[in-house]
């Protein structure tokens, strides 16, 4: 759409990279200081979650609105992506979900989440990134992509693909998350900064459809519509890292980029910026475990909380509702089992 008006003079693959950058400025900045996550409102702190779900669902509430409201004035094209598919490989978003879910909890962050704190000084974080980007580049193109096809291939076709696709679809998905949104908002007291930032996040998402699907869409070098999400993202981070002179950066790059240094900005003027590390041979184990997890199970569940749960659910996909149901039941039954276990055994002497 802009491409036809204006003439910017570079690649259609730069105005991408610069497009990703800069909203994941935004994303990070606003997910710093509000400490967005969707682990902490499903197994974080019983202090914490009323909070933390009130920030995260109004992000997407935001999302949801946005979404139909550039959707109405044509701005936004997802036909092509997988969202908009009605057959469902049912099986790799529920196993991957759950897997993502319980990845979440052995690391104490999702994906989104653990991005912002590697960039706070968080080393745990770090090596949890590397071991999820990894594993989420083999599950794509590498040894394990196998194993994700195999379970893809176990798949239903659903009677629609969207919500959007009906006439009230958005508006019965809103109605649910904007009165559970309200209620936490009320039962936690929740900051008011920090919902505005949620709101923030969740119009970054939508920018991110609109931005690649029609206003910076080139019909003569289309290229892949994306939006703010880290399992593909990071897995084209890290392949772009270790072949940069093979293989160009996009949007994807972009934004991880964009959400390490505004997380970096925002901590630095904060004075929030702290080196942490691990406290045990154990708990690195641990969180090794969660990395692959997430990793795994994000390629299979076709995004993380944020690509499949924030993005996905937004556009009204059936295929990211269940993704993103599946996420939370898996970290809430992995916090439960880990909480169930403590108790049983003997206290420390």
């Amino acid at each position: 759409m802009l491409l036809e008006l204006y003439d910017f003079g570079v690649e259609t693959r730069i105005l991408h990279l610069l497009a990703g950058l800069a909203l994941g400025l935004v994303f990070g900045v606003a997910a710093q200081i509000s400490r967005f996550c969707l682990r902490r409102a499903v197994a974080g702190p019983r202090a914490e979650r009323g909070e933390a779900g009130a920030v995260w669902l109004t992000a997407l509430a935001t999302a949801i609105v946005a979404f139909g409201a550039v959707s109405a004035f044509g701005l936004v094209d997802i036909s092509e992506h997988r969202f908009a598919s009605a057959n469902l490989p049912i099986a790799a978003l529920v196993l991957g979900g759950l897997a993502f879910g319980v990845g979440m909890v052995l690391t104490r962050g999702c994906v989104s989440r653990l991005t912002v704190l590697s960039a706070t000084g968080n080393l745990r974080a770090v090596l949890v990134l590397a071991a999820f980007a990894v594993t989420a580049h083999a599950m794509l193109k590498g040894v394990l992509a196998p194993v994700r096809t195999s379970i893809g291939a176990l798949s239903i076709d659903a009677p629609f693909a969207s919500l959007a696709a009906t006439p009230i679809g958005l508006a019965v998905l809103l109605a649910p998350v904007a009165a559970l949104a309200g209620y936490l908002t009320w039962q936690s007291r929740a900051s008011a900064l920090r919902l505005v930032l949620g709101g923030v996040i969740g119009l970054v998402a939508v920018a991110g459809w609109a931005t690649t699907s029609v206003l910076l869409f080139d019909e003569f070098d289309p290229l892949t519509v994306q939006t703010a999400a880290f399992t593909l993202p990071w897995s084209d981070t890290l392949f772009w890292v270790i072949a940069a002179t093979a293989i160009p950066a996009g949007f994807g790059v972009g934004f991880i980029g964009g959400v390490l240094g505004g997380s970096f900005l925002s901590a630095a003027a904060r004075g929030e910026l702290q080196l942490q590390s691990f406290e045990s041979p154990q708990q690195t184990l641990s969180y090794l475990a969660g990395g692959a997890l997430m990793g795994f199970g994000g390629v299979l569940a076709g995004g993380c909380t944020v690509g499949a749960g924030l993005s996905g659910v937004a556009t009204g996909s059936i295929a990211a509702i269940i993704a993103l149901l599946s996420i939370a039941i898996g970290g809430w039954a992995a916090s439960a089992g880990a909480l169930r276990i403590g108790r049983a055994l003997p206290a420390a002497a």
